[in-house]
């Protein structure tokens, strides 16, 4: 969900490229694109941006601007509420990652806007304000953050990304650089300029769906997509300020500057899809502004605002019927539903699950427990006379076979791309992230056209380490170097598995036994000069740290400025005054872009 922002200017480096005469469009956008002439630019560009959309570094790279930028939520619990819901989307919703993309990582920033965005590497950013607005409401993020993992499943920011450079550049398409990064509030910019022009509104629809079923398949209620949209709706009409953060569609079914559908039009689709769901008996109707829910067009529950803070009588609805939706969606009779007496001999139904909370305290406090089990029962009679949960489970079983058409297309990818899984895997461990290198690993492992098996259990025993697992590491470790002992890598993994464990002598031994098969490769060296440093050997880290040195082609950041001093005095004075310099930037970005010069004519890019 990103949200409409003035167009910025300036972009990166730009490549100009030719466009063929004769193209073949894919899609409705893409038709459009080529009687523009840049479609080729949109073909280019989105191959840059699923390039970018997996590598690790790039990730990492947007999480730091992120959190450069935008800060961090001072408030604990929202970053708990939000790790919570991601946690549980991400673990257990149905879903298949493209061979081609990350694991998700997120974070909660410490902006006011209305807020959630997906990269086109699968880092998901959440402004605080976003989860101050929906109250810290677990199914209600939920599907908002399941629209954003949508997004990236479908690869729908890389995509967006690409069309919108296309649109604004014509015949020229963004340099990427990953070293130096690329500019996100920059780019953002752009691309909200050109969804408002309508190129991404699609994608929101879709996204939605894709969301709903991922939050359900996770067990949030059914109707959270549904609260979400009338919980935005109202925050838009008669809580926000500013008009700029989203557009209220004053002109009901006009699409103006938002990057979004608009949110009543959503609701009803996200209320349809929740019927759907219901096996089509659950239904929530508007009246003026009350919600009422039906089973079977018969009325059942009607919804009163319980907030002193805003009006929740749509959310009271969307969780009522969405507790019943759950009902019918996971039980083919009304055996499942377990009708009992319960409180003052009221009917009770279902489980303590969370997801039936509402419709259960309801049925309670209203005495309904009696009129929603004849309602039930007589609603799976009639599903048995017309043959119709069967045409609803035939659209499950269909999305079920989508995803394993992309895990069958993930696990006989060409060697190349497998080679690519290993390599992000052994990326992550590189930035401590273990536990994203073990799900990396996995899919590395599982692919059948994997050329380095070893290498692959060296790169899990690393990431194991990472995770404390020490003597599974060590086990892992030991495996590959004993399958492949011709590979210096595996000695390193070893190495620094037993550098975590606290064993500095064999991990000296594994790096020099690393340093007899190939003496050029320059992390043996730092490797080794780190665990001198650690040990408190200057001298010997100091001859390993100048070999370092040497092979990255003097490059003064990979040696630490300590050491720096002593090897090369005029480079890491040099570094020194580039730091401090960077230090006093007005803007304080961490990704940079050429400027144009005060002549107006654009620096020449180093390529």
């Amino acid at each position: 969900m990103k949200i409409f922002s003035k167009i910025f200017a300036a972009l990166i480096a730009f490549i100009v490229f030719s466009v063929p005469t004769k193209i073949y469009a894919a899609d409705a956008w893409a038709v459009a694109a080529e009687s523009l002439g840049v479609y080729a630019a949109y073909k280019s560009a989105l191959a840059s941006m699923l390039r970018l959309g997996n590598n690790v570094d790039a990730q990492m790279a947007a999480m730091r601007q992120d959190i450069k930028e935008n800060g961090t939520d001072k408030d604990k619990r929202d970053i708990e509420i939000v790790d919570k819901v991601m946690t549980r989307l991400v673990n257990n919703a149905p879903y298949e990652l493209r061979v081609n993309s990350l694991p998700f990582i997120w974070h909660v920033n410490n902006s006011e806007k209305f807020n959630a965005a997906c990269y086109p590497m699968n880092y998901i950013t959440i402004n605080r304000g976003l989860v101050k607005v929906f109250r810290g409401d677990e199914n209600q993020l939920a599907a908002v953050l399941a629209h954003e993992m949508t997004h990236g499943i479908d690869q729908h920011s890389a995509k967006n990304y690409a069309k919108a450079i296309a649109q604004q550049i014509g015949a020229m398409m963004i340099g990427i650089n990953v070293e130096r990064g690329v500019d996100w509030n920059k780019l953002g910019g752009m691309v909200d300029y050109s969804i408002a022009k309508s190129i991404g509104v699609p994608t929101e629809y879709e996204a939605d769906a894709g969301g709903f079923y991922l939050m359900t398949g996770a067990g949030f209620n059914p109707g959270g997509g549904a609260a979400a949209m009338a919980r935005m709706g109202y925050y838009l009409r008669y809580e926000t300020r500013d008009f700029m953060e989203f557009d209220a569609h004053d002109k009901p079914g006009e699409q103006t500057f938002s990057d979004h559908p608009e949110t009543d039009l959503r609701e009803q689709k996200l209320s349809a899809m929740m019927t759907d769901y219901s096996m089509g008996h659950v239904e929530v109707k508007k009246f003026d502004r009350q919600y009422k829910v039906f089973i079977d067009g018969e009325e059942i529950f009607t919804a009163t605002n319980t907030s002193s803070v805003y009006n929740n009588a749509a959310e009271n609805a969307y969780y009522f019927a969405g507790g019943l939706a759950k009902g019918f969606h996971e039980y083919d009779s009304a055996a499942g539903w377990k009708f009992r007496k319960g409180t003052a001999g009221r009917t009770d139904f279902l489980t303590g699950d969370k997801v039936y909370r509402q419709v259960r305290e309801n049925a309670l406090s209203l005495n309904l427990g009696e009129r929603i089990r004849s309602l039930v029962l007589r609603a799976y009679e009639n599903e048995r006379a017309q043959n119709s949960r069967q045409k609803f489970i035939a659209l499950e079983n269909d999305r079920k076979y989508f995803w394993r058409q992309i895990k069958a297309e993930a696990l006989s990818a060409d060697s190349a791309t497998a080679d690519k899984l290993r390599l992000n895997a052994d990326t992550y461990n590189d930035y401590g992230k273990g536990e994203l290198a073990l799900k990396q690993i996995e899919r590395a492992m599982r692919a059948e056209n994997q050329k380095d098996i070893p290498e692959c259990f060296a790169i899990r025993g690393r990431a194991k380490a990472i995770c404390g697992d020490y003597d599974g590491a060590l086990a892992d470790t030991n495996f590959a170097v004993e399958k492949d002992p011709s590979n210096l890598y595996n000695f390193l993994n070893r190495a620094d598995v037993r550098r975590m464990r606290g064993e500095s002598t064999q991990a000296i031994d594994d790096i020099n036994r690393a340093l007899k098969i190939d003496e050029k490769v320059a992390i043996s060296h730092k490797l080794l000069a780190e665990i001198y440093d650690e040990l408190g050997d200057k001298t010997k880290a100091e001859e390993s740290y100048k070999n370092c040195y040497i092979l990255t082609k003097k490059n003064p950041e990979s040696i630490p400025q300590e050491y720096l001093e002593k090897i090369d005095p005029k480079a890491a004075e040099k570094l020194k005054k580039q730091k401090e310099l960077a230090e006093k930037e007005k803007d304080g970005k961490i990704l940079k872009v050429d400027e144009p010069e005060k002549n107006g004519e654009k620096k020449k890019s180093k390529k």
